[in-house]
């Protein structure tokens, strides 16, 4: 099946027999053991298992193209899982600009914790290879990385790890399975943070792991998901399915949108520098154009001025909201650095821009007036 088809037909097999198109919800927190005793792969209490989870989790496994998925409560708690299956003295490598509320939770969570971490650019291969040590356990990709858009190698990385035993995985958060398929690059995981492109509409919290193969590090994720218990809510799980219907569409017009707005924003006087893979001066360009089948909806530029005159400018928009998330149908900016706190590698003077899905022209009019 193509990627559309099996966005909207994985995991709607019903488990009542009932003959309903749309899944139900099933938000009781216990489920009756038979009489002849529990048997494998019955449900039994909902932090380890839900019909409604399980289905979300067939979902993201399938669209992954990977073997097997969990589902969080968060991205951070999705990420956090993973980080947790490693062991105190691992060393990790990380992107400089990785999403900040990963950042906190490696810096006030992880590393006292005694997780050795090791903060890089990675958007040169070598650079990495420079870095790694004889505890390196896992490196964290990011690619386009939050906010600075860079790019880095999926295949390169993922075979320099594999060539020593290192664990890699990739946040596909912003590119999603529909423009980024990192598992078929050679990654060993997957993080998403499901609050943003694949609940699309601002109104849920949610993370996945995914997984290429359902090997001994991925059972450890998941006992770290079953005994940590930072699982979503049936009702988050089933509305996950719900939107995830509608993402390969929702993506194409991201993609779109933010093309546009992207070489708009290129051309005018006030904004200094555009960050978007799918602009030819782009230095990653060429790898995102190898690894990537659509650019996303993510666009950071700089202004012509300081903190001070990015703030006023996202101040005066009327059309786009003023928020930090992202992936939503509705588009939102903001000045990033407010966002990031201490230990920010993001310049001043940057905004970022979720570019959503109003029509374009509109969006460029509102743009236009915010940056007169």
């Amino acid at each position: 099946m193509h990627f559309e088809t099996k966005a909207i037909h994985t995991g709607l097999d019903s488990p009542d027999n009932t003959g309903s198109v749309v899944p139900a919800i099933y938000p009781s927190t216990i489920f009756e053991i038979d009489a002849d005793g529990r048997k494998k792969g019955d449900f039994h209490y909902t932090r380890l298992d839900n019909p409604n989870r399980r289905q979300l989790e067939h979902l993201i496994s399938t669209l992954e193209e990977g073997e097997g998925a969990l589902a969080f409560s968060s991205g951070v708690a999705a990420a956090s899982a993973v980080m947790q299956s490693l062991q105190p003295g691992d060393h990790i490598l990380v992107p400089e600009d990785i999403y900040a509320g990963n950042r906190m939770l490696i810096q006030n969570i992880l590393i006292p914790w005694g997780l050795e971490v090791d903060f890089i650019r990675m958007d040169q291969t070598s650079r990495i290879e420079q870095a790694l040590r004889d505890n390196t356990r896992l490196i964290w990709i990011e690619t386009p990385s939050n906010p600075l858009m860079r790019i880095s190698d999926i295949s390169a990385i993922c075979k320099l790890a594999s060539d020593r035993g290192i664990l890699t995985c990739v946040d596909n958060t912003w590119p999603t399975p529909v423009n980024q398929l990192p598992l078929k690059l050679g990654a060993d995981l997957v993080v998403h943070s499901t609050t943003k492109y694949f609940g699309g509409h601002s109104d849920l919290l949610g993370g996945a792991v995914a997984a290429r193969k359902k090997d001994d590090f991925f059972e450890r994720v998941r006992t770290v998901q079953w005994t940590g218990g930072a699982v979503p809510s049936p009702a988050d799980c089933w509305m996950l399915c719900r939107s995830t219907r509608t993402l390969p569409y929702r993506m194409r017009g991201h993609n779109e949108h933010a093309m546009i707005l992207a070489r708009f924003l290129k051309d005018q006087a006030r904004v200094s520098e555009v960050y978007y893979p799918g602009l030819d001066s782009h230095p990653g360009h060429a790898t995102a154009r190898k690894q990537m089948s659509g650019f996303g909806g993510m666009i950071s530029f700089l202004i012509d001025g300081n903190a001070g005159d990015a703030i006023k400018i996202v101040g005066r928009s009327e059309l786009i909201k003023r928020a930090t998330s992202l992936g939503g149908v509705e588009s939102t900016w903001e000045h990033r650095r407010s966002s990031e706190g201490e230990n920010s590698v993001t310049p001043e003077n940057m905004i970022r821009i979720s570019v959503g899905l109003e029509h374009p022209e509109d969006l460029i009019e509102d743009l236009a007036k915010a940056l007169r």
